[in-house]
């Protein structure tokens, strides 16, 4: 009996993944536990093992789709069989609850209607498809002589996107192709939009404007896969909440005198390295508790506000894949050296793609921090559900009056905090901010009480 194994469902939030590398192909012996396949989310990649052993009967996505969690996306049966007489076990229907809507009857097949005889490519007598031959004229490709890959050398519109992808074929519109054939002129500086060539980019060879023969064609990223996710994600966050950022700034003297000295000490006794993010989370993850409304997520489908008393603190972490926030869970129980540790190796774990799962979520609120880049002040993008995010910007000397009526520069931390207007307003936002500062200006302060309770 053959038996589906099915996209794992990775966290509360995922709702796809997208299918990175087979692992298996197709008539492969696979035991339980063997890795079929590599899939990557929002967040981070893993590999599918097989919940079966037998013969791979068939692969059911390709490499590059996204798929639904849960769906099939592999057949396992026994050595023999094969995937047009497997007859799948079906996984346990879902337990419906009272508001479910009845469930449907399925809808009697329809035979589908003959496919419409391939066009041919302009001039070459090739066979196009209708798909690829609108593909081309889109993306201003000529169809004429590319090699295709379908039945009978027929041009599909992957063939198209293939070429295209690869720098391969020039962009131009309509008009510039006619006059490139008519007059033999190569392509300029593309003006066009999208880098597309348009008839007044066109330039005789050889002139001094035509681009060298060695010179590359512009890259074209598809737009799609980890990247495509966090999009998603980021559009669906700015569209879901009234988002407002409030910028301030702390004296960041004795935040960077106690970095100094802790630097030595770890040098010499070989403790952790302690960053000024490090120190700047662990104030952040001591304040929260005092401020429920700002350590909260928002639940939409309870239509409720939840505030946590516990500091469960994301920290977002620049990766290859793109964006990520490991959680760590009760930051504000651990002691500067602890948050220090757990920030290094989730971190380093979020960049080697071997994070746990249950590390990206749960989260009551996000630090991220663009200083390192040298970034002044900026507009940091809610990590829903949550209601707030703080951004750590870079130390920039300010000038500062003295005491004597003068003048000193003065390093000073930006902060910039992003709320959900829709949930917090300003005055608290600018309370927990100014909290915050106090802290980074105090923190030795704060880390002798902490150490003494």
């Amino acid at each position: 009996m053959a038996v589906s194994v099915q996209m794992p469902k990775q966290g509360n939030t995922v709702e796809e993944c997208l299918v990175v590398e087979w692992k298996v192909k197709e008539g492969d012996k696979v035991k339980v536990g063997d890795a079929l396949c590599s899939i990557e989310t929002d967040k981070a990649s893993f590999d599918v093992p097989s919940t079966a052993e037998g013969v791979v009967l068939k692969l059911l996505a390709k490499q590059g789709d996204l798929v639904p969690v849960l769906a099939d996306i592999a057949l396992v049966g026994e050595p023999g069989e094969t995937a047009a007489t497997a007859a799948p076990e079906a996984a346990p229907a879902p337990v419906a609850s009272s508001s479910a809507e009845p469930v449907q009857p399925p809808v009697p097949a329809v035979p589908a209607a003959p496919a419409p005889a391939a066009m041919t490519a302009a001039g070459s007598g090739q066979p196009v498809s209708p798909r690829a031959r609108k593909l081309a004229e889109k993306l201003g490709v000529d169809a004429a002589g590319m090699a295709g890959s379908g039945p009978g050398g027929r041009i599909t519109s992957r063939d198209v996107q293939k070429l295209v992808d690869g720098g391969l074929a020039p962009r131009a519109t309509p008009l510039a192709r006619e006059a490139m054939a008519a007059t033999g002129m190569a392509i300029g500086e593309a003006t066009g939009i999208g880098g597309r060539a348009r008839a007044r980019d066109l330039v005789a060879i050889g002139s001094e404007k035509a681009p060298p023969a060695s010179e590359t064609a512009p890259e074209i990223v598809p737009f799609k896969g980890i990247r495509k996710l966090i999009a998603d994600r980021m559009i669906q966050s700015l569209m879901g909440h009234a988002q407002l950022t409030l910028n301030s700034s702390a004296d960041a003297s004795e935040l960077m005198a106690l970095r100094l000295a802790v630097k030595e000490g770890a040098e010499a006794h070989g403790l952790p390295k302690i960053t000024l993010n490090d120190m700047v989370c662990w104030v952040v993850a001591r304040t929260l508790p005092l401020f429920p409304e700002i350590n909260a997520v928002f639940d939409r489908q309870a239509a409720a506000i939840v505030r946590h008393s516990r500091t469960h603190l994301g920290i977002a972490v620049d990766t290859p894949r793109g964006l990520m926030v490991p959680v760590v869970a009760d930051a504000h129980r651990l002691s500067l050296a602890e948050l220090s540790l757990a920030i290094t190796k989730y971190a380093e774990d979020c960049r080697k793609g071997t994070i746990r799962p249950d590390l990206l979520s749960g989260g009551t609120f996000t630090v991220t921090n663009l200083g390192a880049l040298g970034v002044e002040s900026f507009t940091p993008i809610l990590n829903s559900p949550q209601v707030a995010i703080l951004g750590v910007c870079a130390i920039v000397d300010t000038p500062a009056r003295t005491p004597d009526g003068g003048f000193r520069f003065q390093p000073r931390l930006g902060l910039s905090l992003t709320i959900d207007h829709q949930i917090v307003d300003g005055a608290p936002g600018a309370r927990f901010l100014q909290a915050v500062a106090k802290g980074i200006e105090n923190i030795r302060s704060s880390l002798a009480l902490a150490g003494a309770s």
